[in-house]
């Protein structure tokens, strides 16, 4: 059971990419972000908000739909002790057991952001982020839940 945490109108990109920028302040290791929502919903550009903020950087944030995962290495120099970043998109994937082939077994180790969580079935860490980006017209609005197990609640409390 997920309890909803938070909810935010997204206007437009750019606040959904601050939204992203917002949880890179919160995320460390082993923190997996689910991030649903139709084709066009946002789930890129809030993954890529949150990984620029992330790195300090403008790097060059691409969709990893025909790639399935980029990763990300925040530099050494500015954040030494910070975590290796995964971009997962499971759209194409046609079996759940085929995110074994992508590096899943290092989510313990690293922060994941995963388009298309439904694609890994049963492995989708069950201390995840369910971040849900409805349309409604031109209105997006993003809703934040999560088991009430995990941390996310007491790190979300001053967002």
């Amino acid at each position: 059971m997920m309890d909803l945490l938070l909810s935010f109108d997204l206007a437009t990109d750019r606040d959904t990419r601050e939204l992203g920028a917002r949880l890179a302040k919160v995320v460390r290791a082993g923190d997996c972000l689910a991030l649903r929502g139709d084709l066009g919903a946002g789930k890129t550009s809030l993954a890529r908000g949150l990984i620029r903020a992330f790195l300090n950087s403008d790097t060059e944030v691409p969709s990893p739909t025909f790639t399935l995962v980029q990763r990300y290495q925040p530099d050494p120099d500015e954040r030494p002790d910070a975590p290796e970043l995964l971009h997962f998109d499971l759209y194409r994937l046609e079996s759940p057991d085929d995110v074994w082939e992508l590096g899943w077994e290092e989510l313990d180790e690293v922060i994941s952001l995963v388009e298309w969580p439904d694609k890994a079935g049963p492995n989708l860490s069950p201390r995840s982020l369910d971040i849900h980006i409805l349309i409604s017209g031109d209105h997006r609005r993003a809703h934040l839940s999560a088991s009430p197990t995990t941390t996310w609640k007491s790190r979300l409390n001053d967002f």
